[in-house]
């Protein structure tokens, strides 16, 4: 193929994806565009809200636990948006928000429970493979 075949065969394809809605690059891009505007938004809801020690303590736990941030970060921006908070969270309310969300984490944790049903040997359990027990089973 020819050069000028394969640049027609391209110009017919970048019309056909810009017909079909833009290029995946072009929807990636406004994608990434729309996730950096919500970051920002949260970044100023955040500033709003925050002291700066408390801002720096949330981003310090952001460095260990990004999860974690995230979730106070929510609670925050749900509280604000609500008219519950009065003024801005200093560092001690935050830490307070961060052991409840603790607390409340523990009791949502998923406990496993081991119950053992006794054994053929008359509801005792023996798990000790011992060469009695072979030959006894025997």
């Amino acid at each position: 193929m020819a050069d000028a075949d394969l640049e027609e065969i391209r110009a017919a394809r970048l019309a056909q994806l810009r017909q079909q809605g833009g290029s995946p690059s072009d929807s990636d891009s406004k994608e990434e565009q729309q996730r950096q505007r919500a970051n920002e938004a949260r970044a100023s809801i955040l500033t709003q809200i925050l002291t700066p020690p408390s801002l720096d303590r949330l981003n310090r736990i952001r460095l260990v636990k990004e999860s974690r941030a995230t979730m106070v970060e929510d609670r925050l921006i749900a509280l604000a948006r609500s008219g519950q908070l009065r003024q801005k969270i200093d560092e001690e309310q935050l830490k307070e928000i961060l052991a409840g969300l603790s607390e409340q984490e523990e009791k949502n944790e998923d406990k496993v429970v081991v119950r053992r049903k006794g054994g053929a040997g008359g509801g005792r359990w023996d798990d000790d493979d011992d060469l009695e027990d072979l030959l006894n089973d025997v």
